[in-house]
């Protein structure tokens, strides 16, 4: 999600704490928001499936192939 977007957010969310949003900007309001949230769970997700944990025994145990569903080869 691009900067743009998210000043646009915030100026919807004073606007809406002075004046109030107009139906179209209730919805539009809602729509960036929808589209924050799922960019903020796939970049939270992206950082969870990077996680490598080093065992006692020395071998490492990558997170994201073994609880994440990912494959050897990522596109």
């Amino acid at each position: 999600m691009d900067q743009e977007k998210i000043d646009r957010i915030n100026t919807l969310y004073h606007k809406s704490q002075s004046t109030g949003l107009t139906e179209e900007e209730k919805n539009e309001q809602a729509a960036l928001r929808k589209e924050y949230i799922e960019t903020i769970r796939k970049n939270m997700r992206g950082t969870l499936n990077s996680i490598s944990i080093k065992e006692e025994d020395g071998t490492i145990t990558d997170l994201g192939k073994k609880y994440g569903n990912i494959s050897d080869i990522q596109s």
